[in-house]
């Protein structure tokens, strides 16, 4: 295992005023994103989205790497050029998703969920090298109810998570560990404040038993915030407040940075919420974004699966990752979103 190496990947991936673009919508999701625009998910407009993206001018300012899906990582742009390549060419660090998605927990309760795609996993990251990544993405989910997750749930997911962060490190690739605590229900800040941190202790124990190198990952984490169902919603500040001090409390400084997901966030919240995080520090860790919906939706929105949109969807995509660069150094405001 080369540390250096991964050392110098993960810091590159959280480097000042920049983030994480997630691209790594699997084929279902893809397909519910362009159907909110009446556009047909084949193939060819997979990938010509994708090379919208990709090619936005400046966004390398503010985009430090990019998750890719298993069909994305061997697309090529209408030049024919590599998408690995056309990042990499751009200072853009290119990227995996490597689960297979959650599955129904075995003799667990309905809604607790393991994530599959351990088996082979070895031989598909020796592939995914050669086809130019230099990071990995595994995600868990953790159903939050007043009983759940159960402690069987989140201890499995932490086993899996560092399974994949080892294999990750031994060929060479920073290893994203993602467990979102999912902001479905009704409950409220301070049952999400109890069930993240649950589940970062549980997730750190197994890394370090699991001899992961932890200054060669990064931690992909929910922000502490209230149910999107649940009555008492507060304020982007207390969000803020309350997610670093969890942090603080679970997650190891040895880690050099934390890109937090959106979630079903507003495109504002997210930015916001992670500008006033900036606000407080310095922290122990970089605090960045790997952002997917939260970053895209007014690109897509603007883009509408036709040729003569791209300039406007390449706008609105700059906009959001110049946003969420500024919130990087706590310097997003209102009204740069006015301003455009």
């Amino acid at each position: 295992m080369d540390t250096d190496k991964l050392v110098e990947t993960a810091k590159a991936m959280v480097a000042p005023g920049k983030g994480i673009l997630a691209a790594d919508e699997s084929s279902g999701t893809i397909k519910k994103r362009f159907d909110t625009i009446d556009v047909e998910s084949t193939e060819e407009n997979r990938r010509a989205y994708r090379e919208l993206l990709f090619t936005t001018a400046g966004i390398e300012e503010h985009i430090s790497a990019v998750i890719l899906f298993d069909e994305t990582i061997r697309q090529s742009s209408a030049d024919g050029t590599p998408f690995p390549k056309l990042l990499a060419d751009r200072g853009i660090i290119p990227g995996i998703k490597v689960d297979t998605g959650a599955k129904p927990l075995a003799l667990a309760e309905k809604g607790e969920t393991v994530t599959e795609g351990l088996d082979g996993l070895r031989d598909r990251l020796a592939e995914y090298v050669e086809l130019g990544a230099r990071f990995a993405k595994w995600r868990a989910t953790y159903t939050i109810t007043d009983t759940l997750p159960s402690q069987y749930a989140i201890d499995v997911n932490a086993h899996a998570l560092a399974r994949y962060a080892a294999l990750c490190q031994e060929a060479g690739l920073v290893p994203i560990v993602e467990p979102e605590v999912l902001m479905d229900g009704t409950h409220t800040i301070d049952r999400s404040d109890e069930v993240t941190e649950a589940v970062h202790q549980a997730v750190y124990d197994e890394l370090y038993r699991q001899r992961v190198f932890l200054e060669g990952t990064l931690l992909k984490p929910n922000m502490v915030l209230p149910g999107y169902e649940c009555p008492e919603q507060v304020s982007d500040k207390e969000i803020a407040e309350r997610t670093v001090a969890n942090l603080l409390r679970s997650v190891p400084a040895a880690v050099p940075g934390i890109v937090f997901l959106s979630g079903g966030q507003s495109d504002e919240q997210a930015t916001s919420r992670l500008n006033e995080m900036n606000k407080m520090g310095p922290h122990p860790w970089e605090l960045s974004f790997s952002y997917g919906r939260a970053l895209q939706a007014p690109s897509l929105k603007a883009w509408k699966g036709e040729a003569s949109n791209v300039g406007a969807a390449q706008a609105a995509f700059a906009h959001r990752a110049k946003c969420n660069g500024a919130a990087r150094y706590g310097k997003y405001t209102p009204e740069m979103e006015q301003a455009a």
